[in-house]
């Protein structure tokens, strides 16, 4: 398969859509692949006009399940693997809200993909698992860091070191996913969130988008101040001047709930 159609990036109005197409081989990363998704999500980085990423696997059997066992050799070749890891997405960040959409397998690196992203929708046929723990693989594309800040750290090393598989209503409990809904849903429900987060002022999202990213873990002292020399120059933004122009006019947009 040509590498421009390993990775499909669709932009859904103002969401951008990157989709592992590998369905196949349950959207499994090789060498190709994973430098296709860098360059996609370095492009929506770039992309003034897209203002939020979900990431879903082509399908519905699986998101994607990891790295390509039989093509190892393929994910290892590239110069910078030390710095940006096999898989290549672990040390980006857009900067911008990014949700996964999480439909049938999502294992090993897989869950590495899905925990990058901020928060994540799962199909009620997915499941979840470190299944690369049978073979003695190791997480290097940031399932160490992530796990233990998605569902805390007793969960993240049950998962981790018992390789446990479990389904979407259990990865709800742990906090590990989000909302479950319907198996086809979603990428539907995904996009129906994005567009809804699109519409905010982009500026204090992504600003409290990065206070609450960078401060994980700091004391109070200092995850403060950070929180307000991000927030404080968002108070300028015309798009929030103009959304409290709408309020006073009484123009009440009614919030998202939960599916």
């Amino acid at each position: 398969m040509p590498e421009t159609k390993r990775v499909l990036v669709e932009r859904r109005g103002r969401a951008t859509v990157l989709t592992l197409n590998r369905p196949e081989v349950h959207n499994c990363i090789d060498g190709p692949t994973a430098a296709a998704l860098s360059h996609a999500i370095d492009e929506f980085a770039a992309d003034g006009d897209a203002r939020v990423l979900v990431v879903t696997g082509a399908g519905e059997d699986a998101f994607c399940t990891g790295a390509d066992l039989k093509g190892t050799g393929s994910l290892a070749a590239h110069p910078h693997m030390e710095r940006d890891g096999p898989l290549r997405f672990s040390r980006l960040d857009p900067g911008k809200p990014t949700i996964a959409a999480v439909n049938g397998y999502c294992f090993a690196g897989g869950l590495e993909l899905a925990c990058w992203c901020d928060f994540r929708i799962a199909s009620e046929s997915a499941e979840f698992g470190a299944l690369n723990r049978r073979w003695g693989v190791p997480f290097l594309d940031g399932g160490t860091q992530q796990f233990p800040r998605a569902v805390g750290l007793g969960n993240a090393l049950w998962l981790i070191e018992s390789g446990v598989r479990i389904d979407a209503r259990r990865a709800l409990e742990i906090g590990l996913v989000q909302e479950v809904v319907p198996s086809g849903r979603a990428l539907d429900r995904a996009l129906e969130l994005a567009e809804r987060i699109a519409a905010y002022p982009q500026s204090s999202v992504r600003a409290d988008r990065a206070a609450a990213r960078a401060a994980l873990g700091l004391p109070f002292a200092q995850g403060f101040p950070l929180e307000a020399e991000l927030g404080m120059p968002t108070l300028f933004d015309p798009e929030m001047r103009a959304g409290l122009e709408r309020f006073a006019s009484g123009d009440r947009p009614e919030s998202p709930r939960p599916a």
